[in-house]
């Protein structure tokens, strides 16, 4: 295990990129896996800095028609907003759900989504 290790900042524009390639990208990096030295047990990815992410694309017709869920375990607790109306008050919320979704299911991922970070 390489113990000293620099971690890189990656400054990305959202600017009229689609929501999910841009996911893929950014999952990739703060991973680390576009580095030699990757090994998927260890945290070795890198810092992700993204602007303007209010001008994030989807195709088709997913800006009316996607809902985000979830439920807080209550009999009546389902919650929906749409992408529409998440998309006007927290832009930014869209692509972490986007990009935590597409992470590892175990210990690291809390780590990796706190290197992800929204310049205004």
């Amino acid at each position: 295990m390489a113990k000293n290790f620099i971690r890189k900042v990656h400054r990305l524009d959202a600017r009229g990129r689609v929501l999910g390639r841009l996911a893929t990208e950014v999952s990739q990096l703060l991973r680390g896996k576009n580095k030699v030295d990757f090994e998927p047990q260890f945290d070795r990815g890198d810092i992700v800095e993204l602007i303007n992410v209010d001008k994030i694309v989807v195709t088709g017709k997913k800006a009316e028609q996607k809902v985000y869920r979830h439920h807080s375990g209550y009999p009546g607790g389902l919650k929906e907003i749409k992408f529409s109306k998440l998309m006007a008050e927290k832009p930014e919320e869209i692509l972490r759900k986007a990009v935590w979704n597409m992470l590892p299911k175990n210990k690291l991922r809390s780590k990796f989504i706190n290197r992800l970070r929204f310049i205004k």
